[in-house]
């Protein structure tokens, strides 16, 4: 599915190649996250967390400017020296170099506060930047006016301390930590505004791949939270025919939940007793050869019920919508079994 989606998004002129090298580069599972959230909700602390747990690249605004050195490194900084704003086709393109980057494409990445709006979005979209997961840091606007004012930094290593919420306890990172350059409550309540303004149109943008996680909870909470989101798969697109089996002892509920399960998704409901007796009752070569052994309450050979139910699960309903199997099987020489007999539930 991901070849597919480089594919089309970048349509080279040899498309086999450009399978050749992306199935070389064997990168399908490295993460590729945005981290996104209004000032003081705690993307940089849940980034850097990220990366070392996930062995990933941080991709920030702070490390395109002053850590890395790309082409157009010196352009973005000659705007800020001048106070002016980076225009948003040139953070794209900074993101778009570092991005195409061996170490990013290896081991993955995390890009911390952008896009910031709809326009940014777009722009990393006709990149080729597309996110696996997108987080959405939240938290009340007078939370995050008083976690501003109380934001410490280490020069050394970036991560992002707090005077109340989250002091170290080494004291020699105390003694280093600064105050980064603030902003003022109406300053601050001014980039929230702005922030509420142009969220709705990237949450529209992402909206599928997108989690929306509070943080105004203990850190821990939410690095777990944020952690068993990115680790999710999402669903492919392609038509998927369910093939379920219910294991378990007799009475923990499988006749019950094969039963809801067929209601919600029209899948065919099979027991394996219940098959047995319908092909006794229908007088089939098969049923025949099997009603001596229930008319003496014996347990029917193995190949027998094999052959029933490969039928019946061959059968065209069962093939089109699905299946949920119960009642079989019991032990593993008849798991064996239906495994030779291309019964693989998935």
């Amino acid at each position: 599915q991901n070849m597919l989606e480089e594919l089309l998004i970048h349509k080279p002129d040899d498309p086999i190649q450009y399978m050749i090298n992306h199935l070389k580069q064997n990168n399908d599972d490295a993460p590729r996250i945005c981290v996104l959230g209004p000032s003081a909700s705690g993307k940089t602390t849940v980034a850097m967390w990220l990366c070392k747990h996930l062995d990933a690249i941080r991709v920030s605004r702070e490390t395109l400017l002053f850590k890395e050195i790309l082409a157009l490194t010196k352009e973005a900084k000659a705007y800020k020296e001048r106070k002016q704003k980076i225009p948003n086709t040139l953070w794209a393109n900074l993101i778009q170099e570092r991005l195409s980057n061996v170490d990013c494409i290896k081991q993955g990445w995390i890009l911390e506060g952008f896009p910031e709006n709809q326009e940014q979005a777009w722009m990393l979209q006709s990149s080729g930047i597309i996110p696996r997961h997108v987080v959405v840091l939240y938290a009340p606007d007078t939370v995050l006016i008083e976690r501003n004012s109380g934001k410490r930094l280490d020069p050394f290593t970036e991560e992002v301390y707090h005077t109340t919420f989250d002091w170290p306890s080494d004291p020699l990172v105390q003694r280093r930590l600064v105050k980064p350059e603030d902003l003022s409550e109406q300053e601050m309540s001014k980039k929230l505004l702005e922030y509420h303004r142009n969220f709705p149109e990237v949450f529209q943008i992402y909206q599928k791949i997108l989690k929306s996680i509070n943080a105004d909870q203990p850190s821990m909470d939410v690095l777990s939270q944020v952690l068993t989101y990115v680790q999710t798969r999402h669903r492919s697109a392609a038509p998927f025919t369910p093939r379920i089996l219910f294991c378990g002892p007799p009475g923990s509920g499988k006749s019950l939940q094969a039963a809801l399960i067929t209601q919600k998704y029209g899948v065919v409901n099979i027991c394996c007793g219940q098959l047995l007796k319908e092909a006794v009752a229908g007088k089939t070569k098969l049923g025949e050869l099997v009603k001596p052994y229930i008319d003496n309450g014996y347990p029917v050979p193995d190949n027998l019920v094999m052959k029933i139910l490969a039928e019946r699960l061959n059968a065209l309903d069962c093939m089109t919508n699905g299946w949920v199997l119960y009642g079989f099987p019991r032990d593993i020489e008849q798991g064996e079994q239906l495994q030779k007999s291309h019964i693989i539930p998935n």
